[in-house]
């Protein structure tokens, strides 16, 4: 389910894999020049995949919805195809912590603001602290103020909130809850400055695990929400009441009712258990307070649900089951905005046999569940479940009465009303978005559907990828949490994950080059078999058996023939089979935990890395023997591959930033290898379909050239080489696996540590470009045409993407493209542009690695803007003094 997921990043880091930001380079470094291509960028379909802790509707816009996830960022709802988008593409490599989303607050003031409170882990697994990240455009764009504390967006405690809280009658103030010790922070400047509030008394002091060394359960999980009293203040006035809600048993929640300047811990409040969530209807004037005794999201074995009156300071235990009852504790907790007297909770931390959601529609006087026993084990449910759209959600399950298949949910921490529309709700699981459309069908006596409300929120860490050159599967991902998919379709949701067995993450996979029926995966596994087979291309597959020692997946190669495996388990060495891995004989000359992977022509040649060393197999993996290679890394933060369709051509990608960092090559089965020297750092590589013309397939790699960390393209085995995504397509860390398409030229898929598996399709149909930049410039008449479309539009503002094209014969080594506003627009911000603006004249030029355009290819830039009154798209386009075509 989602136990495993918070590990992933954490073993890639242990690995060395995020060795934190690059030193700058020297300045008499050579650069190399690096052209750009544009291209469409997408997600193979999976849909969810992991767990949403927070939905936040505004209160004053109907159908503007946010999103946040623990590794995945943050997603705004598109109303007119019921889909999610993401808005925290654009962080970098260097800032990949910032993709762990703690908190969210959308300005019900201003709703075209949206706040982000960012930070994956408060130990040293992340090296950077938190930020708060600002937008005025509804996250089409952001700005950053980065905070002396780190955040915890995938720490225990997470789905406790909203930590981050805009003052809703002086919407300049802002309030952040902090964990570690550090206290309750504000901003009075839009958050744009942040302070410790120093008269706020207790910065919690609740830890999951007090004896955890890592420092992961044993931080202090702080001050984990923030509520205002909107009915104590009035507009352009701070509110005066405000409570905080604190991991502190004895002393969970505070208030301050002189608008910050005082605190003092709430009296009469229940002790013992942690509040996770302060919800007001200041409507009636009530606080509803939802208690555990864990702070979750996977434990909780006891809770109660309060209600406190804030006109007399009654506090009430509205607890819909008695304590002694309950085996977890309440998290998620909404009032309906339009009947305020309806009230839903749930038993967040209810793993067996599902999730529980309570509903009042008396305060909390009386309650209905959405599912009771009749007699034991049966159920009767008031709600039916449809995921036909994500299908793998049953699991492919067939449990026992009273569990069912799908589930109704579990770490079940969000739970939100629409504040528009009574009979919509959507909540958070461990694995998907739900919500229904017909919630007060509930109060009729009849059932609400509940289906997946997840279409584009895509939230999957990815391990590893294998696109075969043959077969009905375009794509295999090996995943955490939920093992991996076949993808047949990339546009459509598998219809379930790796089964028989299922493995809870799955570490690494292969297929026989020259065979691609047979394919292998290796995974982890509470207790069975962490090896499985195929031999009809990955549609069904059979479990093989562990050699004695195995505690993890590891990694895994299938020579092309698929006649044999290597296979380096965790827990034991390497092992060897013929055959499918009925039986398994040590491998010997090669170290345990090493990294394997197979000759890509030769059945018997296997590889290895270990520690800097290369290891090479030519008896079938029997033995190994340590290559005389020198100068690679030194430490294990290395992928690497061997060609398809050539004998003995290995490219080597890895490294840290202390130490040899890079991209190497080897074409003599690893005897020795090359470092290229246009390469300053490469964490993965890849191989698609060469491109038109080429006598070498086309190599892809996440890496540092030319100065800029990226994603890029060589047609010349390394010659040249093209960035082929931009500064608002980062995806934060994607050291993991990359790899071309061998049937399609220029398509990617690429590894990411949350948002799913991305792939990206050229917009060079011609498989060329010298990738080298050079040129004319500026380019003569009618050689280049420009795409104007706006992606995203306002009440006084719009996002716009541009994308020109080099329609000649010759390349661009810079390029400036003017154009003038019809109707007064304003550029407010671009992103892969310089902009200027004149009155309504507008000049966008290249920025430093954009600015060599082959002929043929194209690249994209975009901005935000301001409007009123009408919106038209520029007449024409200018380069050179020369007009652009329509694109």
């Amino acid at each position: 389910m989602r136990r495993t997921r918070i590990l992933t990043a954490v073993l890639a880091l242990a690995a060395g894999l995020l060795a934190g930001t690059p030193p700058a380079l020297a300045a008499s470094a050579p650069r190399t020049t690096v052209a750009a291509d544009t291209y469409s960028w997408h997600n193979a379909r999976i849909d969810g995949g992991g767990f949403v802790p927070g939905i936040v509707f505004n209160r004053s816009e109907k159908n503007l919805v946010y999103a946040r996830t623990d590794i995945g960022g943050a997603y705004r709802w598109q109303e007119s195809t019921k889909t999610w988008t993401p808005l925290l593409d654009s962080v970098g490599w260097n800032d990949w912590g910032h993709t762990g989303v703690v908190s969210l607050a959308s300005d019900s003031v201003d709703p075209n603001k949206v706040y982000v409170a960012a930070g994956t882990y408060t130990n040293s697994w992340d090296p950077g602290n938190g930020a708060v990240l600002r937008s005025a455009d509804r996250g089409a764009s952001w700005q950053k103020t980065d905070l002396p504390f780190k955040l915890g967006g995938n720490m225990p405690g997470r789905g406790m909130g909203e930590r981050l809280a805009i003052d809703p009658n002086k919407d300049s103030v802002l309030y952040l809850g902090a964990p570690s010790g550090k206290g309750l922070w504000r901003s009075t400047d839009s958050g744009v400055t942040w302070s410790q509030v120093t008269a706020f008394p207790d910065p919690g002091n609740y830890q999951q695990d007090p004896t955890d060394t890592t420092g992961y359960a044993s931080d202090n999980q702080g001050v984990v929400w923030v509520t205002f009293d909107e009915s104590t203040g009035s507009s352009g006035s701070a509110t005066r009441t405000i409570y905080v809600g604190v991991a502190d048993k004895d002393n969970a929640v505070y208030r301050s009712t002189d608008a910050g300047a005082t605190w003092s811990r709430l009296p009469g409040q229940p002790t013992g258990y942690l509040a996770h969530k302060g919800v007001l209807d200041a409507r009636n004037g009530y606080l509803y307070l939802a208690y555990s005794d864990k702070g979750g999201p996977y434990d909780g074995g006891k809770g109660q649900l309060w209600r406190y009156a804030t006109a007399t300071g009654t506090w009430t235990n509205i607890s819909p089951v008695a304590e002694a009852d309950t085996s977890y504790g309440f998290s998620g907790l909404t009032v309906d905005r339009q009947h305020p007297g309806t009230v839903m909770a749930t038993a967040a931390s209810s793993w067996w046999p599902d999730t529980q959601i309570f509903r009042s529609t008396d305060s909390g006087a009386t309650w209905t569940k959405a599912w009771d026993y009749t007699s034991y084990p049966n159920r009767a449910n008031r709600y039916t479940i449809d995921v036909s759209s994500s299908p793998w959600l049953t699991f492919g399950a067939n449990p026992s009465p009273p569990e069912q298949t799908p589930k109704l949910g579990w770490m079940t921490e969000s739970l939100e009303i629409d504040p528009f529309d009574s009979a919509r709700m959507m909540y958070g699981t461990g694995a998907t978005l739900y919500g229904t459309e017909n919630l007060t069908n509930w109060d009729s006596g009849g059932q609400f559907t509940v289906k997946p409300m997840v279409q584009g929120l895509e939230e999957t860490s990815v391990n590893d990828l294998a696109a075969p050159p043959s077969g009905g599967a375009q794509l295999f991902s090996a995943l955490g949490d939920i093992g991996g998919f076949r993808h047949t379709d990339l546009t459509k949701v598998p219809p379930l994950m790796y089964t028989s067995p299922t493995f809870t993450t799955t570490t690494g996979l292969d297929f026989a080059e020259t065979n691609p029926n047979t394919v292998v995966r290796v995974g982890n596994l509470d207790s069975g078999p962490h090896i499985a087979f195929s031999t009809d291309n990955g549609a069904n597959w059979f479990a093989g058996t562990d050699p004695s020692g195995v505690s993890g997946g590891g990694t895994v190669a299938s020579a092309p023939d698929g006649g044999r495996f290597v296979w380096s388990p965790a827990g034991t060495g390497v092992q060897y089979t013929t055959g499918f891995g009925s039986s398994w004989s040590a491998s010997s000359g090669i170290p345990a935990g090493a990294r394997v992977e197979s000759d890509r022509v030769d059945p018997k040649t296997f590889y290895g890395f270990k520690s800097g060393k290369f290891y090479v197999s030519t008896d079938g993996g029997a033995t190994f023997t340590a290559s005389p290679a020198t100068g690679l890394p030194s430490g294990d933060s290395v992928r690497f591959k061997a060609l398809p369709g050539a004998r003995g051509d290995v490219w080597l990608a890895g490294g840290a930033t202390d130490g040899a960092y890079g991209l190497w090559h080897s074409t003599d089965g690893g005897t020795s290898f090359t470092k290229l020297s246009n390469v300053e750092q490469a964490d993965t590589v890849g191989f698609g379909k060469a491109a038109a013309g080429a006598s070498y397939q086309t190599l892809y790699t996440s890496a540092r050239i030319g100065g800029v960390r990226g994603i890029f393209r060589s047609t010349d085995e390394g010659a040249s080489w093209t960035r082929i995504n931009d500064d608002a397509h980062q995806w934060g860390w994607t050291g993991a696996a990359i790899t071309g398409d061998p049937r399609v030229y220029g398509r990617v898929y690429i590894s990411t540590n949350g948002r799913g598996v991305i792939y990206g399709d050229t917009s060079d149909t011609g498989g060329g470009g010298t990738g080298g930049g050079g040129g004319t410039n500026p380019p003569p008449s009618g050689a280049c045409t420009v795409t104007y479309k706006i992606t995203n539009q306002w009440a006084g503002g719009f996002q716009a993407d541009v994308q020109l094209t080099n329609t000649g014969s010759a390349a661009w080594s810079g390029w400036s493209l003017g154009w003038t506003f019809a109707d007064g627009q304003k550029v407010t911000q671009a992103w892969n542009a310089d902009s200027t603006q004149s009155g309504t004249a507008v000049t966008a030029k290249n920025v430093g690695w954009n600015g060599a355009v082959a002929p043929g290819a194209s690249v994209a830039f975009g901005f935000t803007g301001s409007w009123s009154g009408a919106n038209t798209r520029p007449a024409s386009f200018q380069l050179g003094g020369q007009t652009c075509g329509a694109g």
